[in-house]
């Protein structure tokens, strides 16, 4: 993790960029929580190590970690901003439009299945998402849905 925030911080700086305890403090905890977060849960995380880090200060760094391609923004249509490590391994998302949680998954024959489509059309991917909308287990079960197995 150190030699992460040590590359981050010399690319920030390279390009003008400020040194600072909070926007270090804001980077450390938005890679620890390896989740999808909101810049709100970000803010309440990095908060309960430092109460003075603002909810600006929270919100530029990770703009700023996803322009320099360490985050990516995720959108999936209920009006919140999600933010991600681009650090981690490909995965696709299930996403449940009642409670709103998002879980990941990986499934090779999807992967295998969209290069073979790119390859028949004559496609040269350079990246790809998949988030599947529906009901989770619980919301599914609770709510007299089918399907929710």
């Amino acid at each position: 993790m150190e030699t992460l925030l040590q590359r981050i911080d010399s690319e920030i700086t390279a390009i003008g960029g400020k040194r600072s305890k909070s926007r270090a403090r804001v980077i450390e905890v938005f890679f620890r929580t390896g989740t999808h977060v909101t810049v709100e849960e970000l803010t309440h995380a990095v908060r309960k190590r430092n109460r003075s880090v603002g909810s600006a200060t929270v919100y530029r760094t990770v703009k700023l970690l996803a322009r320099l391609g360490y985050a990516k923004e995720l959108d999936f249509g209920d009006g919140l901003r999600r933010y991600e490590s681009n650090l981690v391994a490909h995965h696709d998302h299930l996403v449940c439009q009642e409670c709103g949680v998002v879980s990941e998954f990986k499934e090779p024959r999807i992967e295998t299945l969209q290069e073979q489509v790119a390859k028949e059309h004559g496609f040269l991917p350079t990246m790809h998402r998949l988030d599947i909308y529906g009901y989770c287990r619980q919301c599914a079960t609770g709510n007299g849905r089918t399907g929710g197995r």
